[in-house]
């Protein structure tokens, strides 16, 4: 199923005449995972939509979208995590792991 079928499969189920930036919205995902954190994608996309959804308007949904986008943006990239020290159980010389590779 595509995203374009899915999104108009769901706006149907809710009642909702609403047609969908996904481009947007996944980039808006896209831009929270990678600047905050991986699980603040799905929060910032509801946040967002709620905000839009009580403001009323079909123009308030891009606002809201911006206004996530730069606040996500303005928290500077996630660093990489640290790799753990027990991926493959061996050690490396000296430093007590050795990555299983």
């Amino acid at each position: 199923m595509s995203l374009t079928s899915w999104s108009a499969e769901l706006c149907d189920a809710l009642g909702l005449e609403l047609e969908v930036d996904i481009d947007a919205i996944l980039d808006l995902a896209r831009d929270a995972a990678h600047q905050v954190e991986r699980p603040a994608a799905p929060l910032t996309t509801f946040l967002v939509g709620y905000a839009a959804g009580c403001a009323g308007s079909a123009a308030a949904i891009s606002d809201c979208v911006d206004i996530g986008t730069r606040l996500a943006a303005s928290h500077g990239p996630v660093p990489p995590p640290l790799p753990t020290a027990e991926l493959s159980g061996t050690r490396v010389p000296g430093h007590g792991v050795e990555w299983g590779l």
